[in-house]
C-alpha cells in the first residue's frame, strides 16, 4: 500500500485500505465575510509566525465543497468559532442554513463565553448539531470561565463533542495549554472533547487525558507534516504512544486554510503509522463514530 501521490491518488489510496471515505472532523466553511477576514489573517502569517502560509484552496464555495467530495470526504463538517462575545449565535444559524443547503453537511454549533450561551447551545444541539468548535486563542478565554460551566455540563449530558483548540500553537495564549482542560475534565468527566492539532505543542499532555478520559479524542489536523515538522514538533516518544492512542485519535486537516495539498495530510499519517488498522481507526472508524456516520 503506497500513500497518495496527490489529491488526485486519494480516492485509490482509501480503496487500497478498504475504506468507504473519510471521516474528517476538522474543516472549514464560514460567512464569507467571515473566511475573507481568516485568509487575509494567514496571509499576514510572515508577520505573525514568521513564515509563509498560502491558502491552498482558496476557491468558492461549491468548488471548495466539491473537492471534499472529490476526495472522498463522506460529511463536511463545517466548524465556525467566535473571536468576541455576541457572533457566535449568529454563526449557528448560518451553519443551520448552510447544513440544510446540502445533504452531506453534518451540523455544527460554536460558543463563545456569555450570559447566552447555554440557551443557544442547547438550540444546536436540539436542532441536531453532532459536533462543535471552541477556539481558546482566538477567543481568548479560559475553559474554566463560569459562564461556560452550563455549557460543559449541556454537552456532556449530550454526548456531543467540542474540536477544543487549546494548544499553544501556533501563538500561545493566556489561557492555552493543557491544565485549565484538565480542570474543566475533573468537574466534567464525561465531556466528550476532541483536542485539535493533538495539542500541539503540549502533545504528550494533551495525550495524557485522551489516555485518563474515555471521551477526549486528538485530531490529527496539520500534525506529522514537514509544515508543522518545522513550526511544532512532534517530541521524543510520541510516535511510541500512537498504537496505544488507535482509538482516540480522529482524522483532522483544516481544509481549506492550509499552505499544502490535502493529500499531504494523509502522506504524513501514512508515513508515521504503526500499520494500516490504526490508519483505518483514524482515516474513517474513530471519526465515522464520533460524527455518527455508521
Amino acid at each position: 500500500m503506497s500513500p497518495p501521490a496527490d489529491d488526485a491518488d486519494v480516492p485509490r489510496f482509501l480503496g487500497d485500505l478498504g475504506l468507504p471515505g473519510l471521516a474528517d472532523v476538522h474543516t472549514h466553511f464560514m460567512p464569507q465575510q467571515v473566511l475573507d477576514k481568516v485568509w487575509a489573517y494567514f496571509d499576514a502569517a510572515e508577520q505573525n509566525y514568521g513564515l509563509s502560509w498560502p491558502i491552498t484552496y482558496r476557491t468558492d464555495e461549491q468548488r471548495r465543497l466539491q473537492l471534499l467530495r472529490e476526495l472522498g470526504v463522506a460529511a463536511v463538517v463545517p466548524l465556525n468559532y467566535p473571536h468576541r462575545q455576541s457572533m457566535a449565535a449568529w454563526l449557528n444559524a448560518w451553519t443551520r442554513e448552510f447544513a440544510r443547503a446540502h445533504d452531506d453537511v453534518v451540523l455544527t454549533g460554536t460558543f463563545h463565553p456569555e450570559p447566552e450561551a447555554a440557551e443557544y447551545v442547547t438550540e444546536q444541539i436540539a436542532a441536531g448539531a453532532r459536533v462543535f468548535k471552541a477556539h481558546v486563542q482566538v477567543g481568548g478565554w479560559s475553559p474554566e470561565d463560569p459562564l461556560l460551566e452550563p455549557v460543559w455540563s449541556a454537552l456532556a449530558e449530550a454526548g456531543v463533542p467540542t474540536v477544543l483548540h487549546a494548544g499553544s500553537a501556533p501563538l500561545a495564549g493566556e489561557h492555552t495549554g493543557a491544565e485549565p482542560v484538565r480542570r474543566v475534565l475533573r468537574r466534567h468527566p464525561g465531556l466528550p472533547l476532541i483536542i485539535a492539532h493533538m495539542g500541539m505543542p503540549e502533545y504528550h499532555e494533551f495525550a495524557d487525558l485522551a489516555e485518563q478520559y474515555e471521551a477526549v479524542h486528538l485530531d490529527t489536523t496539520m500534525v506529522f507534516t514537514d509544515f508543522t515538522e518545522a513550526l511544532a514538533p512532534v517530541p521524543a516518544g510520541y510516535l511510541d504512544r500512537l498504537p496505544a492512542l488507535a482509538e482516540k485519535i480522529v482524522l483532522g486537516t483544516d481544509f481549506p486554510n492550509i499552505p499544502y495539498p490535502y493529500a499531504e495530510q494523509l502522506r504524513a499519517l501514512h508515513r508515521i503509522s504503526p500499520g494500516a488498522d490504526w490508519l483505518r481507526a483514524v482515516l474513517w472508524d474513530n471519526g465515522a463514530r464520533l460524527l455518527g456516520l455508521r
